[in-house]
């Protein structure tokens, strides 16, 4: 067990001891933000004092004195109000080590008990192709499942496809009319695309070549498919299988697999008695000919997802679930989904990761969902992000002002990387250099879009990204391949530096740094898990790489006297070790040369 579980676990026994009926699951132990404070810190008593009217400095001071941890920590400092600061003792810091050295772990526990978790995320659209904006999707899903997998979590993926709706009466009515058989076959999404907008301009009564007699057969092969008449349910199925075919051709190049995909289609049978449900339990009602979900006013106006603000005044802002024509809309389909990932996958959380203009969205679907069962205890979160923008602070696009091609993205990534490759390392050979360059380059644009705060724009810079200083994907991997130079240089063979026998001894200060730093990990992963947050991954194996960079300059390795040397030897692999695992959660590749 990691020390801070174990302060925090005795912290517990003591509060309890002062405090019998406190809540003591609000007792965390975190790391303290400034090392000159402390290791790790507490503000859980001053919580706890307020909620029962004591002094919180003076129930920190009782707690403290109630506190067993002299083993790990020295004397409890009390600070400000009632902040409990705790600092490591070296001989904990080095039993941690030593068993991480063995293979026990890697500064990081499986969660007890393990919750099953539905992620929901990428969700493009059959018959388009993917571009730039699906990548903070797929990128922020993935990189989250990974890591609640590696906490040991039983984690359900799901791609929602969007393959079903009125769009695919246009793509029905352009097939049979003007679809190009070789441009189909030479670039399927790029034809379907084609047909698409050129039947959609048509049948939109705001353009000037409105085509109502092609409207209307675009309603008409619609109704046929859903129907289910054969002709139409074929080439709906081919736009699928083409579709599917080149979105996992991206997604391979990405790392990213699912569990599942069930696209809108799927929950199609479903959706009839959705609405019924809903009808007959009173929580829908028909309006103007449509049916949808208004506001129970459970919430202040402010707080309520179904009242909107105009003119001074609050309105109804229902959620309609089924149109005047009959027909079901996005929010039918989501009602269902969630109504089967709760029942068939038995979800304990059901994430959805998806941009931030599907906020309100969300927040009605979820509160439309509690109220249709509420005996589900099962949490919803909506991981929403900002807009990726161009250097000019506009939105991400080609100079022609087309939106960019995922698929353009990550070639122009390795051919960007392949140059810096081929002019640092000229004399490796091209396939070498190759492989270099599709790792350093898909690393690069995962790691860009996972750096920021995921609520805010950034700004999609190539030299800022493909950069082999700052905070990149590249400097990391970087550090990665110098820490396996060390191992190559002292031709030390894996894992001859480490067994059960190891001893780690980290005297200097910058060893020490470095030492506690790697101690923090499995809390990192934590919050990463608990706030949907891989940023806060990113800024840690940034620091880690820092902290390594100092121990190397100023503590040698190789050449120290052996005791020294195999100790620091075992920190390096080690460091190694996090920063390999850190990047793999990120889904970035590392290499051992570079």
């Amino acid at each position: 067990m990691m020390p801070h579980r174990i302060i925090e676990g005795r912290l517990r026994r003591a509060v309890q001891t002062i405090l019998p009926a406190a809540d003591t699951t609000t007792v965390l132990v975190r790391p303290c933000p400034d090392p000159a404070f402390g290791d790790y810190q507490t503000n859980a008593v001053m919580g706890l004092a307020k909620a029962h009217k004591l002094n919180p400095r003076k129930l920190a001071a009782e707690v403290a004195a109630k506190l067993d941890a002299g083993d790990l920590c020295a004397k409890v400092e009390i600070a400000g109000p009632g902040f409990m600061n705790f600092r490591l003792r070296p001989e904990a810091v080095e039993a941690s080590l030593r068993s991480a050295a063995r293979g026990e772990h890697l500064f990081f526990e499986k969660s007890d008990p393990p919750r099953t978790v539905v992620v929901d995320f990428s969700s493009p659209n059959v018959a388009k192709p993917m571009h730039v904006g699906h990548i903070r999707s797929t990128i922020l899903g993935d990189t989250l499942s990974r890591t609640l997998r590696l906490l040991g979590h039983n984690v359900i993926t799901d791609n929602h496809l969007g393959d079903w709706g009125t769009q695919f009466g246009m793509l029905l009515a352009g097939w049979k009319t003007i679809l190009h058989r070789d441009a189909l076959a030479a670039d399927p999404l790029s034809e379907m695309e084609r047909i698409y907008k050129s039947i959609s301009a048509r049948c939109d009564r705001e353009k000037p070549d409105f085509d109502p007699a092609l409207r209307e057969r675009a309603r008409a092969e619609l109704v046929s498919l859903q129907s289910g008449q054969e002709e139409n349910l074929a080439i709906w199925r081919e736009m699928i299988r083409l579709s599917q075919a080149q979105f996992d051709t991206i997604y391979a190049r990405l790392g990213v697999r699912f569990d599942h995909t069930l696209g809108e289609s799927f929950y199609n049978p479903r959706l009839g008695q959705t609405v019924e449900d809903l009808l007959q339990r009173g929580l829908a009602t028909e309006s103007r000919g449509a049916k949808a979900i208004f506001s129970d006013h459970s919430l202040p106006p402010q707080q309520d997802p179904f009242l909107v603000q105009r003119g001074g005044e609050w309105m109804a802002n229902p959620l309609i679930i089924q149109k005047t024509d009959g027909a079901y809309n996005y929010a039918t389909t989501d009602l269902a989904t969630l109504e089967h990932r709760t029942q068939i996958w038995n979800a304990d959380e059901i994430i959805y990761v998806t941009d931030g203009r599907q906020q309100l969205h969300f927040h009605q679907l979820f509160a439309v969902f509690h109220r249709w069962h509420p005996e589900s205890r099962t949490r919803l979160a909506h991981v929403w992000f900002g807009s990726i923008l161009g250097e000019d602070g506009r939105p991400f696009k080609t100079r022609s002002g087309e939106t960019i091609r995922l698929a353009d993205l990550l070639d122009e990534a390795e051919e960007r990387a392949l140059r810096v490759v081929s002019e640092k390392s000229p004399d490796l050979p091209e396939a070498q250099r190759r492989e270099i360059a599709r790792v350093v380059g898909i690393g690069a644009v995962k790691y860009a879009d996972l750096l920021p705060n995921r609520q805010s724009d950034y700004v999609f810079s190539w030299d800022k990204l493909l950069s082999l200083s700052g905070n990149t994907a590249p400097y990391l991997q970087y550090a990665y391949a110098r820490i396996r130079s060390i191992f190559r240089k002292g031709e030390i063979a894996e894992p001859g530096c480490r067994g059960p026998e190891t001893e780690v001894s980290p005297g200097a200060p910058a060893e020490m740094a470095l030492a506690k730093h790697l101690l923090n990990f499995g809390l990192l992963l934590e919050a990463v898990a608990t706030e949907y947050r891989p940023n806060f991954l990113c800024g840690y194996l940034y620091d880690l790489s820092g902290l390594f960079t100092r121990f190397y300059e100023q503590c040698p390795v190789l050449k120290s006297e052996p005791a020294v040397r195999q100790s620091r030897l075992v920190l390096c692999d080690l460091t190694g070790q996090v920063l390999k695992r850190g990047l793999s959660l990120l889904g970035i590749e590392v290499l051992d040369q570079m």
